[in-house]
């Protein structure tokens, strides 16, 4: 089968032939319909040897959909015909957390050497795909593939990080999100669909504040000192009650502590490098700051019910795999408008 690959470290992913895969016992194999690509594949890519634990070669996708055309021994072969959406953060499925559904917390997972599919263990990015277990696997009862792939991830972290912070999203107050693509536009969507706190979105790149409004930001602003006296003034000088930071890199990281209010909440969702100064006189009274992590299996089938229901969707801009490696080029020169998907 054909699969996209990081087969070299420092090298663009390529296009590569592999034997098609067999299910082992309690194991699923999807015909895969549609694989998304994100910015953590990019950081991925970009790290050094020294800090890279991936594994190589990996077939990259951590978002993936598709039908359960194979099962292990010891599954259910009703499942078999199914369309289904995969959770990604795998967990050992016997700790508290997992119990939970939040085997994104999941304790035991680095120990045992359990790997979210295309961030360890083979992904999407292919003609099939093998999940761990059925627990792993959603319906998509009537969803499209192509547009509901980017909820596995780029409608999950957001979901996740946001319902962290509903407590301080009060009628009236202001939240702001921090880079208005992949993840940021469905950000957007979910903060207008959950509260009626006024958004803001902020971005460098004049398309994505456009794409916010459309998607129903309030205001979008480029970054910078007037956007945190923006941000001032439409919350009455108290500041944004929650500050969503898709990017997470220095320069982001110290405009939304600029623009947090005392109490507020300072939300790291993106992968960036930055880091924060905290304590008592590091920045407002009370202030939380979190970086949570995906989303729980709960989560997920909350977030599918959203889009079932119309209040979120993911922008795409579709690609064969066969021009997967352009889709990945194109992420890298942050040119996409929503998320890249990629369909065999």
């Amino acid at each position: 089968m054909k699969a996209l690959q990081y087969v070299k470290l420092g090298v663009p992913p390529e296009l590569v032939e592999i034997p098609t895969p067999t299910p082992s016992p309690g194991q699923v194999r999807l015909k895969v319909a549609a694989a998304g690509a994100c910015h953590s594949d990019v950081f991925l890519m970009g790290l050094p040897e020294e800090a890279y634990s991936f594994g190589l070669p990996l077939t990259l996708g951590h978002e993936g959909v598709g039908v359960v055309d194979a099962v292990g021994d010891g599954v259910d072969r009703s499942l078999l015909g199914e369309h289904v959406a995969v959770y990604g953060p795998w967990g050992c499925g016997r700790c508290p957390r997992c119990a939970s559904g939040a085997e994104n917390y999941c304790a035991r997972a680095t120990s045992l050497g359990i790997a979210p599919p295309g961030l360890g263990a083979p992904g999407a990015m292919a003609e099939h795909l093998i999940v761990d277990s059925p627990r792993h696997l959603i319906p998509l009862e009537g969803l499209d593939p192509v547009a509901a792939v980017g909820l596995t991830d780029a409608g999950l972290t957001p979901y996740h990080a946001i319902k962290g912070s509903v407590d301080v999203l009060t009628p009236g107050a202001v939240a702001v999100v921090i880079g208005a693509g992949g993840l940021g536009h469905v950000a957007i969507q979910i903060l207008r669909a959950l509260t009626a706190t006024t958004v803001v979105a902020v971005d460098l790149d004049p398309s994505k504040l456009a794409h916010a409004i459309e998607v129903g930001a309030h205001h979008a602003l480029a970054p910078g000192d007037e956007a945190v006296t923006t941000v001032r003034e439409l919350s009455r000088g108290l500041g944004a009650a929650a500050v969503f930071d898709i990017v997470a890199v220095q320069e982001t990281l110290r405009l939304g502590k600029a623009m947090v209010m005392s109490t507020g909440h300072q939300v790291l969702v993106g992968v960036g490098r930055g880091s924060l100064d905290v304590g008592l006189l590091a920045g407002p009274y009370e202030w939380q700051v979190r970086s949570p992590y995906w989303g729980s299996l709960p989560e997920l089938y909350e977030i599918l019910a959203m889009a079932r229901a119309g209040a979120v969707h993911v922008t795409t801009e579709v690609f064969s795999l066969d021009d997967a490696p352009e889709a990945y080029e194109r992420l890298h020169a942050g040119t996409l408008r929503g998320r890249a998907i990629v369909v065999p």
